[in-house]
């Protein structure tokens, strides 16, 4: 009998270990993608929030983009499953990819976002004529909404002209040049625009609390290979949504931890305590805020096409 449990347990212990499965999630080093940034630093600490939670061995493997275009170039080459990300940057990509390849599982986050002017000198939206104003990058959220906002009020923008400049730029460059004097104005997300307010004399001229700004998106191929997986991974953003609301002071120093590792400087705490009432934790999704972004990409010309968005959220 010894013998026989003996070698029972000698063939399980043989018995290979589940393989362990990765899953690459892009997000950005913005205020906006909070949960993001909360779940890449416990993944770093080794108490990783979606590791724990999806039900088998997974390895989260975190891609770090400075706007949407480049995650959901990430989509399409297959370098990434799912990714936090704006809402106009996946409604180009679903265009262009005739209603395939990209699907959104949630929402993230509304608000966190701003038109920052310099000084005094624009009090009025007329006031934005022949002004230069920096933009994250060309057809991100940020960018068509500017460009959008610009043409509604009377400024007529093109790609690269018009009444006034919209020069999309990365948020650092933005921040330093904005110092400078280079830049009249950006239309940008925290904790840029707190540290605009802060540090270069920038003031609030426009913003949205409402606004939808950061999705959970997903590449279609990963989402119909492993369903049962990403609905986990769903509902798992749903609870750290929850736990990011009810636990704010931990919420904002692992958000001003990640901030500070990807970034290579020191993120003041006060930096990410002042931008976090500018935004609002909301895991929600409807059609509607799509349908306004698919409206103002063909505004301002970074769409022809007509577009369905009837298959654009996830429907496991």
């Amino acid at each position: 009998m010894k013998v026989i449990l003996l070698l029972s347990i000698l063939a399980l212990s043989a018995m290979p270990l589940p393989a362990q499965q990765v899953i690459r999630v892009g997000l950005f080093p913005n205020v906006t993608h909070a949960q993001a940034l909360v779940a890449k630093n416990m993944s770093g600490t080794g108490d990783g929030w979606f590791e724990s939670r999806l039900g088998v061995p997974v390895k989260i493997e975190w891609l770090v983009f400075n706007a949407g275009p480049s995650a959901m170039e990430g989509i399409f080459t297959k370098a990434v499953d799912l990714t936090y990300v704006g809402p106009s940057p996946v409604v180009n990509a679903y265009a262009r990819a005739n209603g395939n390849d990209v699907r959104v599982l949630g929402g993230s986050m509304l608000g966190g976002e701003a038109l920052v002017v310099r000084g005094d000198a624009i009090k009025t939206p007329e006031d934005f004529r022949g002004k230069t104003i920096a933009t994250p990058q060309l057809g991100n959220t940020q960018d068509v909404v500017c460009r959008a906002w610009l043409i509604a009020h009377g400024i007529k923008v093109t790609l690269v002209g018009g009444d006034a400049r919209v020069i999309p730029t990365a948020n650092p460059d933005i921040f330093a040049l904005f110092q400078q004097g280079k830049f009249d104005a950006t239309w940008t997300v925290e904790p840029w625009v707190t540290r605009l307010i802060n540090e270069a004399d920038g003031k609030i001229f426009h913003a949205d609390p409402d606004a939808l700004t950061t999705v959970l998106a997903g590449r279609e191929g990963f989402l119909k290979e492993n369903s049962d997986l990403a609905r986990r991974f769903l509902a798992a953003h749903r609870e750290l949504t929850a736990w990011v609301i009810a636990n704010p002071d931990e919420a904002r120093r692992r958000v001003r931890d990640e901030i500070t590792s990807i970034m290579h400087r020191d993120i003041p705490a006060d930096l990410v305590k002042n931008a976090w009432p500018r935004l609002v934790f909301d895991d929600r999704i409807s059609l509607e805020p799509f349908e306004k972004f698919l409206a103002q990409a063909r505004e301002v010309g970074f769409l022809r096409a007509k577009v369905n968005l009837d298959n654009l959220l996830w429907a496991p």
